[in-house]
């Protein structure tokens, strides 16, 4: 197995802040890695540290097979980075903004002018060539900012979140691209807090509070961690029913889905048993990533 990215007890703090904490990962080279989690989880932090943006104050890592802290340098040129900003040039052209990140990256010549033309096919953006780019949609911003970040055929390619604020249909044909990238070899690190995405990847690394809680594949995720069966309840006032429910001999857990109730309970629970006393109908359900969350979090709580 090669691997892309190697850490070990890695952390960042900022001040008594612990943002990343004792960090232990291994992402395969040509996988599809998501980072999932809520705001200040430490998915960011970790990409702009194996980005070498971030310095760290602990532990170890390596990326592409060279240390993080020796390598810094050797590490920048050889990976791609794309940050929820876009990091375009507004008054220049699409076409004017991949000549000059092919320049950036020393392409020359008919090579420059091939792998422009490769990015404009790959990103869908024939025809726009001359737009300026605060003429695009946010859609096809972001395909552009994607393409620069690609145009060096990067081994390794980072994304902070790169969907938020698009179209859901802007979001599907994205993640296409991701995953042309992957199937021509190239690693896939995105950070994301949109379940949908997180499922077409090929693992997820479940982050909160600066902590590693899982990384497995989302079909062996839901497999794994929610051990027993999986109700679903609706409640006028769902909230309010959680502490009755939590008291029920054989339940294990209970969260709030909307106007919903996802209850996990033992295998051999009986659902009749749980309606009489809730006095509603429920449904077995097949577990969601937001469940699996919920598990690995709580979880971590009670260690």
């Amino acid at each position: 197995m090669s691997l892309a990215v190697k850490t070990r007890e890695l952390s960042k703090h900022f001040g008594d802040f612990v943002a990343v904490d004792r960090l232990n990962l291994e992402i395969e080279t040509g996988e599809v890695c998501a980072f999932l989690g809520p705001n200040g989880a430490g998915k960011t932090t970790t990409i702009r540290m194996l980005c070498g943006i971030l310095a760290i104050d602990s532990g170890s890592a390596a990326v592409l097979g060279l240390d993080l802290k020796r390598d810094s340098d050797r590490i920048k040129n050889r990976i791609g980075y794309m940050s929820q900003k876009f990091s375009l040039y507004e008054e220049l052209s699409v076409a004017e903004n991949l000549d000059f990140y092919a320049g950036l990256y020393n392409l020359r010549g008919k090579d420059k002018k091939h792998r422009c033309q490769e990015m404009i096919t790959l990103s869908g953006l024939e025809g726009r060539e001359a737009c300026l780019v605060n003429q695009l949609s946010r859609g096809y911003r972001q395909r552009l900012a994607l393409a620069c970040a690609i145009i060096s055929r990067p081994a390794l390619i980072f994304l902070d979140e790169p969907t938020s604020g698009v179209s859901p249909s802007s979001r599907r044909a994205f993640f296409d691209l991701i995953r042309e990238l992957s199937l021509e070899g190239t690693t896939v690190i995105v950070s994301t807090h949109f379940m949908d995405e997180a499922e077409r990847c090929d693992r997820i690394a479940f982050f909160n509070q600066g902590k590693l809680l899982a990384l497995d594949s989302p079909t062996h995720l839901k497999q794994s961690v929610l051990e027993g069966i999986l109700l679903e309840a609706e409640f006028e006032n769902p909230l309010s029913m959680i502490p009755a429910i939590q008291t029920l001999p054989g339940v294990k857990e209970c969260s709030v889905h909307g106007r919903f109730l996802h209850i996990l309970a033992d295998a051999e629970y009986d659902p009749n048993a749980l309606e009489s006393n809730i006095k509603t109908k429920t449904r077995i359900i097949t577990p969601g990533l937001e469940d699996v969350f919920v598990a690995l979090a709580r979880k971590r709580e009670s260690r």
